[in-house]
């Protein structure tokens, strides 16, 4: 019995580290964003669905790295589904694992730092829609 727990405790830590390393760029974690306001069954275009709003990038060199880094990362981890003509991303099999970090942040959005909310455009959003309620 003990023998399994550690086995589960071990994956279980595993996958967590898994969704952190998946979200710890910013082009990754809007395109997260992005496929959740998308719906399941819809592709995103990108780069534009991976630069966040209120940032300048330069869109060749998001797509180059979205090519070569950031896609097959997030396609291995199988959080996304990816073709390059055109070069678009969907949501892959394990997508609900990143994106439960997002739907508990976006309803906890008042209760984020201002740190952490300011300057981001989705959490802005959110934290302004709690209030409201």
């Amino acid at each position: 019995m003990e023998t399994a727990q550690h086995e589960n405790g071990e994956k279980v830590m595993e996958n967590w580290d898994t969704v952190f390393k998946a979200l710890s760029s910013e082009p990754r974690r809007q395109l997260i964003v992005s496929l959740l306001d998308a719906g399941p069954d819809h592709s995103v275009p990108l780069p534009e669905s991976a630069i966040m709003p209120n940032v300048l990038a330069d869109p060749e060199m998001l797509r180059q790295e979205l090519h070569h880094v950031h896609l097959p990362m997030l396609a291995d981890m199988g959080f996304i589904t990816w073709e390059t003509e055109p070069l678009v991303a969907s949501r892959g099999p394990k997508f609900d694992q990143v994106a439960v970090v997002f739907e508990a942040l976006h309803a906890e959005a008042t209760n984020i730092p201002d740190s952490l909310v300011i300057g981001c455009q989705r959490l802005e959003e959110e934290s302004q829609n709690n209030i409201d309620l």
